[in-house]
C-alpha cells in the first residue's frame, strides 16, 4: 500500500512536468511566429520603400525629360525661323530621359505591387496549420 501513494505522486509529477513542457513549447512557438511575422512585414515594407524610391527617380527623369523637351521645342522653333540644327541633340536627350523614366516607373510599379499589402502571410499560414493540427489532435484524443 505504501507504493500506491508514491505511484500517485509520480503520476502527478509527470502530469505537472508535461504541462510545463507544453507551456514552454507553446511560448516558444508563439515567439517564433512573432519573429516570422516581423521578418515578413519588414521584407514587404522594404519592397514598398524601394518602389517609392524608384518611383521618385522615375518622376525626376520625367521632369528632366520635360525640361529638355521644352528646350528642344524652343530650339526647334528658333530653327524654324532660320537657326541651325542644335535642337536635335536636346530632343535625343529628352527621349532618352523619358525612356529611363518609363523603365523606372515600370520597376517601381512592380516593386510596389509585390510589396502590398504588408501582411505576414507566411506567419498567418503557419498559425493556421498549427491551429488545424491542434484541433485535429484534440478531436482524435477524445
Amino acid at each position: 500500500m505504501a507504493a500506491e501513494p508514491a505511484q500517485q505522486q509520480h503520476q502527478q509529477q509527470s502530469i505537472a512536468q508535461a504541462i510545463t513542457e507544453v507551456s514552454e513549447r507553446a511560448t516558444t512557438l508563439v515567439r517564433e511566429e512573432i519573429e516570422l511575422a516581423k521578418a515578413e512585414v519588414t521584407q514587404k515594407l522594404t519592397k514598398l520603400v524601394k518602389g517609392a524610391v524608384v518611383g521618385i527617380a522615375a518622376g525626376l527623369f520625367a521632369a528632366l525629360g520635360l525640361i529638355y523637351l521644352l528646350d528642344a521645342a524652343a530650339w526647334g522653333i528658333w530653327r524654324a525661323f532660320g537657326g541651325s540644327d542644335y535642337w536635335i541633340g536636346f530632343l535625343i536627350v529628352a527621349v532618352g530621359l523619358f525612356a529611363l523614366g518609363g523603365l523606372a516607373g515600370a520597376l517601381a510599379y512592380r516593386a510596389v505591387r509585390g510589396g502590398t499589402p504588408p501582411t505576414p502571410d507566411m506567419a498567418i499560414d503557419e498559425a493556421r496549420k498549427i491551429r488545424e493540427t491542434v484541433t485535429a489532435s484534440d478531436g482524435s484524443a477524445s
